[in-house]
């Protein structure tokens, strides 16, 4: 036998034992460190802030021993005066337990963008006693990008609300990286790198996601010191919530990804410098990369998580992430291995007991590199059990299928879902509702929880409702069963249209079953103009339409409940995000054949009502509002020059991504206000050029486009304009104006849609050499 196979065979057999005795025998001392008492002191806080004076008739407990296998449960039974006794292993098991009560006795609801919480009083009685449990040790939340899509300009009260979030979805293993860069800031003190040195690392706030993945440096900043204060405060109540309810924080450790300066006080230093980073030049990325193998890695990175464990304290579980989007030097297995023998080395000088919790992307995102050899190779520098893969993008390409199950290392099943935070439906409901019970029975399946790892929350939140209740299932749901329920407690009662709306929206827009397909919105509302934009469809345009109308039909009714109301803006969103698309076609073809009126029609058509309206329509909910952005980014300023980098920051990340577009429309967002500055006035100026070409009998240029829409884009980033941070106009009102104007226009153009289905791509892969490289490609170059 080889030593290929031998090795192989060992693997197997390892993973086999493990299997057998139920459990990784390093995994053991992960634990809450919060008392019972405290973690159920906290699950009181919780129901104070969601139910107010009727969480006095929930009596809560926290009694460890309920669970003998670490694998988290709740009791619930009722008592005497109508209240709920609930006792849980955990302030997360207790907290979830409650909220599977909540949603399957009461028809309650909590989400991201509104609560329906009419709790029907007396408490609705149990009979014996609910259990409830789960067979994931740990259930997930974050990627390392959420914190710049979605959390950089959050203060306590949002933090606090977030934190609820998890623990009644069950989150119990959640990254905790806020404030990170106050201790760097010292370590790189202690070291001997001056203050430039430091301003020329960091990046902006907006940005930090990628400074810290060795992506990119600079742009953005520098960063205020009273950035850093803000940070590490927030940082302090986050950890002291997350454990209070027995969560386990991930916190950050060294990568290698070092500032230049270093090179100035250790010039003999193993040092590489990469190459450019997704159409970024030399200016603000090719970072500097400390080879692991270098003594000096290991002093670095025992200082820095010396002071994240001394700030912080510790749960044992670090998350670093080597090679992410990047290429190693060498692709020899021995070379791989020591790689992540020294990183790993560098968190048990510190901490004997721990663990690497390492994204799995990089697996899928470069292909070409990471075979078999390379994959198990580098997994392998950390003994088995010592590391958990979060397996990342799992509901579209699983990696622990094609990997042994990773090798024998343990894994975490993820969705992601989400990139760039964008706005649009979306959901692999299919694949989630199978993928978990797939990984859990694989043979010698080495899985030990399921996560979500979203690059930006606040959008589609049925799916991650979905996602984490499949947490605590045995078995896949009935999903027509479940999306009913799901809407009779989102809205709080029983109504036909909305449950026959939802079951539409599940079995196409939400149901993407294309195999390994990326989600970004690449809709021609929200990408720069030009003739070579993508209109494909996953799903029947005709079933959008459709639950359309049946939203519109229920809406008088429900229009008190703040769910329906954000659900009624974004399906009419949604369907004018496609009728833009069928517009793009028909100006496309008017320029084509030379029809003047028809371009002068649509093109008006689309950038004088279409656009206006859903400007209108965004602006009337609180949850799509531009200014609700750009105000948190100032508020985090101390003076006008904080308050104007910061501004600065929350533009450009949500537009050119970029000094000149290096990553266009990636975190792209349909807000009131951005509607109308920003995605409108690129419209008006392409169909301007349009009719001018057409005027003038000339030919059309994208590159004299592409610059005359670089000082519209640029000049949005430094307008200045103050946005409405509250809503404006009848939600209702404008839906229905919408939907008697566009929804006859929706079903003529059925038709044209039809073929887009037909049609469906693989992405555009231009110049772009790996699949990761491919989400930064923009439509027009």
């Amino acid at each position: 036998m080889s030593p290929t196979k031998s090795g192989e065979v060992a693997v197997v057999f390892f993973c086999l034992f493990l299997i057998v005795n139920c459990k990784f025998p390093t995994l053991d001392h992960i634990q809450p460190k919060a008392s019972d008492e405290e973690q159920a002191r906290a699950v009181s806080g919780l129901l104070r802030r969601l139910l107010g004076n009727r969480s006095t008739e929930f009596i809560v407990s926290v009694n460890r021993s309920l669970s003998n296998d670490s694998l988290d449960v709740c009791e619930l039974r009722s008592a005497k005066n109508n209240k709920i006794v609930a006792t849980g292993s955990t302030g997360v098991a207790l907290a979830s337990g409650i909220y599977n009560y909540l949603k399957y006795f009461c028809n309650c609801h909590v989400s991201w963008s509104g609560n329906q919480l009419a709790v029907p009083s007396p408490l609705p009685q149990l009979t014996g006693v609910l259990r409830i449990n789960t067979p994931h040790r740990f259930r997930y939340y974050q990627n390392v990008c959420t914190v710049s899509y979605s959390f950089v300009w959050w203060d306590w009260p949002r933090w606090e609300k977030e934190i609820d979030w998890m623990a009644l979805n069950g989150i119990n293993l959640p990254l905790a990286f806020t404030g990170q860069e106050a201790l760097w800031q010292e370590v790189y003190r202690a070291l001997g790198l001056n203050e430039s040195e430091l301003e020329e690392f960091f990046s902006g706030p907006a940005f930090l996601a990628w400074n810290r993945m060795a992506n990119m440096d600079k742009f953005g900043g520098p960063l205020p010191q009273s950035w850093h204060v803000n940070q590490l405060y927030l940082q302090f109540k986050i950890l002291e919530r997350m454990r209070a309810f027995g969560m386990i924080p991930v916190l950050p450790a060294f990568s290698g990804n070092i500032p230049r300066g270093i090179l100035r006080l250790y010039p003999k230093a193993n040092v590489t410098r990469l190459g450019p980073w997704a159409h970024f030049n030399c200016s603000f990325s090719c970072s500097y990369i400390l080879d692991p193998r270098d003594p000096l890695f290991l002093q670095i990175g025992t200082l820095y998580l010396s002071e994240v464990v001394k700030q912080f304290g510790t749960d044992h579980i670090y998350n670093t992430d080597t090679f992410n989007e990047m290429t190693p030097p060498s692709s020899d297995p021995t070379y791989l291995s020591a790689v992540s023998r020294s990183v790993f080395a560098s968190m048990t000088a510190v901490d004997p007991n721990a663990i690497w919790l390492m994204q799995g992307w990089l697996f899928f995102s470069d292909q070409t590199f990471w075979k078999p050899p390379q994959i198990q190779a580098l997994l392998h520098g950390v003994p088995l059990g010592r590391m958990i893969v979060l397996d990342l993008f799992a509901e579209a390409d699983p990696v622990f299928t094609y990997t042994k199950s990773f090798y024998g290392q343990p894994f975490i099943w993820c969705m992601l879902n989400n990139f760039g935070g964008n706005n649009g439906f979306f959901g692999t409901i299919e694949s989630i509702n199978s993928g978990p019970f797939k990984a859990l029975h694989f043979p010698n399946s080495t899985l030990v929880g399921i996560g979500m790892t979203p690059e930006g929350i606040e959008q589609n939140p049925v799916i991650y409702e979905l996602m984490s209740e499949l947490a605590w299932r045995k078995e896949p749901v009935n999903l027509a069963k479940w999306v009913s329920l799901y809407a009779v407690r989102r809205y709080g009662g029983m109504n036909d249209n909305l449950t026959a709306a939802w079951k539409l929206l599940f079995t196409s827009v939400y149901n993407c079953t294309i195999a390994g397909y990326v989600n970004h919105n690449h809709s021609p509302l929200v990408r720069r103009p030009s003739f070579r934009m993508r209109t494909d469809l996953w799903y029947d345009p005709a079933d959008l339409f459709e639950a359309w109308r049946l939203f519109m039909e229920a809406a008088p009714s429900f229009m008190t409940k703040e769910t329906f109301q954000y659900d009624l803006v974004d399906v009419t969103r949604q369907v004018l995000q496609v009728l833009t698309s069928s517009f793009y076609q028909d100006i496309a073809d008017a320029f084509a054949n030379k029809k003047m009126p028809e371009l002068l029609t649509v093109g008006g058509v689309l950038v004088y009502d279409l656009l206006p309206e859903l400007n209108r329509l965004l602006s009337s909910n609180q949850n799509f509002l531009l200014g609700t952005w750009l105000e948190r980014a100032q508020s985090k300023a101390l003076n006008e020059r904080e308050a104007q980098l910061y501004d600065m920051n929350a533009r450009n990340q949500v537009t050119l991504w970029g000094p000149s577009g290096e990553i266009l429309d990636y975190a792209n967002k349909q807000w009131g206000g951005l509607i109308e500055d920003y995605y409108a006035q690129r419209w008006g100026l392409f169909v301007q050029m349009l009719v001018e070409c057409l005027d003038r009998g000339l030919p059309y240029k994208q590159d004299t486009f592409n610059q005359a829409v670089f000082q519209v884009e640029q000049g949005f980033i430094y307008n200045g304009r103050k946005y409405p941070t509250k809503p404006q106009g009848d939600t209702y009102e404008i839906a229905h104006r919408i939907f008697l104007k566009y929804y006859p226009q929706a079903m003529k153009r059925l038709q044209q849609m039809d073929k887009w289905k037909k049609t469906l791509p693989s992405p555009p892969s231009h110049d772009c050499p790996s699949a990761s490289a491919n989400r930064y490609c923009p439509d027009i170059y």
